[in-house]
């Protein structure tokens, strides 16, 4: 299900879908293309850069009946200035809004800044957007087991600089404490339903079918595994 629908009407049992559409938009298409072909609804998140904010795209997918959201980096691009990315916030999404119904929206994470974009939120608050929900803020993770694979990893918190859950150091979340080594780890969970809740983060820039594609986008990830455990490492130490 979509971010939206679980938000406006939760069930017991769901998987929460959701994608961060963050470059090569050709394989974020054939994925929306793919999960409609199955009859599966998720949530698309575009960034609103050059490469990725595509009017085409934005319609396609919100076309196969999926969710498009807004996966904002704007204190980024504002350095860190909360007045000025919120203006920029407010900017960007009127321009996805030109192209989708836009009610839920998710920070995007750079691992080389000293803030967070979801830092934006502390002192304003999304809903004046009309923006209704926000996964770092508005999932209850005590209840729904997060699944993430960013760094082209499902469980190897010490590769994330950004995409974290303050949770305990034996468990991923949702007091859900196995191992989880691969994909077929999450597959076989889902089909034992070992948990009633869970959000996915896949991105589709990772998953691809042809063997050069693959090749780089695993190389490329382990080498910003390497930078990005190196970052985790220096600030520990800096406390």
């Amino acid at each position: 299900m979509t971010m939206r629908e679980h938000l406006v009407s939760p069930v017991d049992k769901c998987i929460i879908l959701r994608h961060d559409v963050d470059r090569a938009v050709d394989r974020n298409l054939a994925m929306a293309r793919l999960e409609a072909k199955y009859g599966i609804r998720s949530t698309y998140y575009f960034r609103h850069v050059r490469d990725v904010f595509i009017p085409g795209a934005i319609q396609e997918v919100a076309e196969l009946g999926h969710e498009v959201g807004f996966h904002y980096e704007v204190m980024d691009k504002a350095k860190g200035d909360k007045l000025k990315a919120l203006e920029i916030f407010g900017k960007e999404l009127e321009d996805l809004r030109q192209y989708a119904d836009v009610t839920t929206a998710c920070m995007h994470g750079n691992p080389l800044a000293s803030w967070s974009n979801r830092d934006l939120w502390d002192d304003h608050d999304f809903r004046d957007f009309g923006i209704i929900g926000e996964p770092y803020f508005s999932l209850d993770y005590s209840r729904i087991l997060y699944l993430t694979d960013t760094g082209r990893t499902w469980a190897d918190r010490n590769i994330r600089v950004k995409d974290v859950l303050e949770t305990p150091a034996d468990c991923l979340n949702a007091s859900y404490c196995k191992v989880i080594r691969n994909t077929d780890d999450v597959m076989d969970m889902i089909r034992r339903e070992e948990v009633d809740r869970i959000c996915i983060l896949a991105h589709p820039n990772r998953w691809c079918d042809s063997i050069p594609g693959w090749t780089r986008e695993m190389v490329m990830q382990n080498l910003k595994n390497i930078g990005k455990a190196g970052i985790i490492r220096y600030r520990e130490m800096r406390g």
